[in-house]
């Protein structure tokens, strides 16, 4: 398959490139296929720094944080495709627009879509990165099946009373306020109970306790409310109409998540082949009808990416991106394992001296794993493929 591009789209891409050349600063060029800890504090706390609070601001000022959305907003009116060759330029070359997804992916394009005057009002600090906001949604029993939420909010008079727990919230120890979805309603059925709040984390009666990796680094935190009091006027669109909300913030969190996915595949497939080369293993009949199988598989992941993009930007739903999600995640652990298998005895090394990349493909791997749980597990996304591209019943 060969795609072509208007002239318009084509001049949209050289903008996009010549800003890149211009303003990306070099650490955000450095293509990592994981975070590492050169972005903790002192105490190991995930934090975020300064050259990326930068680059979010300069992309929102030059109209290049979210293209489709309007200059007030970090954009300038893109159309689906030009997003698409967006997207793509940035994932090709491994350049995060920002680290603080949540609060340009989930909580500016949520407040724009259900929010109030005055909550509209927060949503270009958001995407910009000048607040700093935390997502509520999984909980200890409520993982991907986040309709099992238990996190209570009691409506009292002009407030709401909020007691429970969430879990895996990224920087929460350093956001100022919370995108927190809670139970409004516990007599509805599951769905039909929920409510958004916008939670100021400085309130009496929340708790942040880090959760830190087996490395020291503490991206995640739990967060627990005892009867933290919420004005009523931080409810986010209408009350127990929470699950709309959440079906539009994981479609805002997924919606380019399958380019990004398949980029970073063909990164590390181009990768394997410059180690194999230095490796000497280029002729090895074996390892080239291994890699021929990859490209071939990398490249059907990107047609199907494309077909459900063309869906999307047509109006219709893209079930393909449940099943995207699932199969870019899989890939990359099964390239980054490969990766280390060809080191041969040196898989077992981070050491710069033994391991290729100083432990890249080993860090990768190791890494990846998490990809098959975060913005949905991957038995989540098999359910959902089941039940609406093949009609398979519920179990």
């Amino acid at each position: 398959m060969r795609l072509s591009f208007s002239p318009e789209d084509e001049a949209f891409r050289a903008d996009f490139r010549a800003f890149i050349d211009a303003h990306c600063p070099p650490e955000a060029l450095a293509g990592r296929d994981f975070m590492g800890g050169d972005d903790t504090d002192v105490d190991g706390v995930m934090a975020l720094p300064d050259w990326a609070v930068e680059w979010q601001a300069t992309m929102f000022d030059h109209g290049w944080m979210i293209p489709a959305y309007g200059p007030e907003f970090g954009g300038r009116n893109a159309t689906p495709t030009q997003t698409l060759i967006y997207q793509e330029e940035l994932a090709a070359q491994g350049i995060p627009r920002s680290l603080h997804f949540g609060g340009y992916a989930i909580v500016g394009p949520s407040l724009l879509e259900f929010g109030n005057e005055s909550q509209r009002a927060m949503a270009p600090a958001a995407i910009r990165g000048d607040s700093v906001w935390c997502v509520g949604m999984s909980e200890p029993n409520a993982g991907s099946d986040l309709a099992s939420l238990s996190t209570r909010a009691v409506l009292d008079g002009d407030s709401f009373i909020v007691s429970g727990q969430k879990v895996w919230t990224s920087y929460a120890m350093i956001a100022e306020k919370c995108f927190c979805y809670v139970r409004t309603d516990s007599e509805a059925q599951k769905h039909k109970g929920i409510s958004v709040l916008i939670i100021d984390l400085d309130s009496p009666g929340i708790e942040i306790r880090p959760l830190r990796h087996i490395t020291g680094a503490a991206e995640f935190a739990e967060v627990f409310f005892t009867d933290v009091v919420v004005p009523r006027e931080n409810l986010v669109g209408e009350m127990n109409n929470g699950w709309r909300i959440t079906m539009g913030s994981l479609a805002h969190e997924r919606g380019g998540l399958w380019v990004e996915g398949v980029s970073a595949c063909q990164r590390a497939l181009d990768d394997i082949v410059d180690l194999i080369c230095r490796r000497g293993l280029d002729r090895d009949p074996v390892v080239r009808r291994r890699v021929a199988e990859l490209y071939s598989q990398v490249r059907a992941l990107r047609a199907l990416g494309y077909k459900g993009f063309a869906g999307f930007a047509q109006g219709s739903s893209a079930p393909e991106h449940s099943y995207m999600k699932v199969a870019a995640a899989e890939m990359r652990q099964t390239l980054y394992t490969l990766g280390m298998d060809l080191q041969g005895a040196d898989l077992a090394s981070f050491d710069a001296l033994r391991a290729e990349e100083s432990g890249r493909w080993q860090g990768a791997m190791f890494s990846s794993l998490a990809g098959t749980i975060g913005g949905g597990t991957s038995e989540i996304q098999r359910n959902v493929v089941a039940q609406r591209v093949l009609g398979l019943p519920k179990g």
